[in-house]
């Protein structure tokens, strides 16, 4: 009896110095890296202001001064929600499309398309988060004018609903980045150090659920930016594995 073994070569991540394999990358995947790079681009955004610009209104303990700090950058902050709550959010669309594409035909496509189905997810309670927050800023903005104490008392629903949907926990980004990593890691369809980043990285949003460990948002988005940006660059400019090397998906060992 003898044994032939297929050659699996497929982990071999996405760069292959001599690889005449390579086919032209889809635009869904050029795509889904550009929209990578925004999303990276606004979480930098983010977290600039709130360290600079607006650090005296992410800060405040109070609505009191929230509002007062609110009525001082009042156009900042505006243009910090567009960013990091709509912009992101119709980024996140193309993106999460583009890494289910990529586990397409592979074993972890129907992981895949359970990530697909939180990342639009996300997207959209992100993008209502700043829906309503956007309105909710204007609506205390003016209503600060005439009554200071029905302002603050509007300010803290705005903010609880806000950061009840998007930034107060990070759940389903959280899961969403698991389930990508779990899927591209089965799949092959990004480098395994990637896929296995993103899985902690998905730890990172899921431990803000405890009450105590709320400072892993920070965590999580500042290990965002460097996942985005990974994705970005791999979606960009290299083909999975398995399509590079003319496969549609890793061959098991075969004896007989």
């Amino acid at each position: 009896m003898t044994a032939k073994h297929s050659i699996d070569r497929s982990d071999e991540g996405p760069i292959a110095a001599g690889d005449t394999t390579a086919r032209p990358m889809e635009p869904g995947q050029k795509i889904g890296g550009a929209a990578a790079y925004v999303a990276a681009g606004t979480f930098v955004f983010g977290l600039l202001l709130a360290v600079t610009t607006l650090h005296g209104y992410v800060t405040a303990t109070d609505s009191a001064s929230a509002v007062s700090q609110l009525l001082e950058h009042e156009s900042m902050l505006a243009l910090w929600n567009l960013v990091i709550t709509i912009l992101f959010g119709i980024a996140l669309v193309p993106l999460a499309i583009a890494l289910r594409d990529r586990t397409a035909g592979t074993r972890g496509s129907g992981i895949g398309r359970v990530g697909l189905v939180f990342g639009i997810m996300w997207a959209a309670v992100i993008v209502a988060a700043g829906m309503v927050i956007g309105v909710g800023l204007t609506t205390v903005s003016v209503l600060a004018a005439t009554d200071a104490s029905a302002a603050e008392a509007l300010w803290l629903t705005v903010d609880t609903i806000g950061n009840g949907l998007g930034g107060g926990n990070e759940v389903v980004g959280g899961v969403w980045v698991i389930l990508v990593g779990v899927s591209t890691w089965i799949g092959r369809a990004l480098p395994r150090w990637i896929a296995a980043f993103g899985i902690v990285t998905g730890l990172a949003g899921l431990a803000t659920m405890v009450p105590r460990l709320t400072d892993a948002g920070s965590v999580f988005g500042v290990t965002m930016i460097v996942w985005f940006s990974l994705v970005g660059v791999t979606l960009w400019h290299f083909q999975p594995a398995h399509r590079r090397l003319g496969r549609p998906s890793p061959a098991p060992v075969a004896a007989g």
